[in-house]
């Protein structure tokens, strides 16, 4: 699977929320979306990660995006995650993986020659049309949330 690319229309979702909530492209109310997937809550990438987003919260709002992040982990490990490290943003379950495997994030992964499926850290920034502007796969963590901004000012 390729997955979601630029210039496509984003699969439809709605994923249950840390905090009991519940977090829905259609429900963007004319917002952009930042949809980050990471592979685990609490590993050290992913905790790098979602801090950095969090540190831009408030200007991701001024550019006119919302910011969530989705893995497979169930909400009670979101919850847990968000606590420990005073997470500013939506992070999304997605534990049957229907929307990582709709976007094309749910990948073939090898480490220490083992192969198994996992979460490509992968970032779409969706305009309010529910259309894909940006799509980066195998994201690097350092700069990230920075890039994804600038992009998001861009419109």
């Amino acid at each position: 699977m390729t997955g979601i690319t630029e210039g496509e229309k984003a699969p439809a979702f709605d994923l249950p929320t840390d905090g009991g909530g519940r977090f829905s492209l259609e429900d963007g109310s004319g917002q952009a979306t930042v949809l980050f997937f990471y592979p685990k809550a609490d590993t050290p990438g992913c905790t790098n990660e979602a801090k950095d987003f969090s540190a831009l919260i408030d200007d991701f709002a001024a550019a006119g995006a919302r910011v969530i992040g989705v893995s497979r982990d169930p909400v009670r490990a979101l919850d847990r995650f968000r606590a420990k490290h005073d997470l500013k943003i939506v992070l999304g379950s997605d534990e049957a993986g229907a929307v990582t495997e709709a976007f094309g994030v749910w990948v073939e992964k090898s480490m220490y020659g083992r192969t198994y499926m996992g979460v490509e850290r992968s970032t779409f920034l969706i305009g309010p049309d529910g259309v894909v502007r940006r799509a980066w796969r195998s994201v690097k963590v350092k700069g990230h949330a920075a890039e994804v901004l600038d992009a998001a000012k861009a419109g």
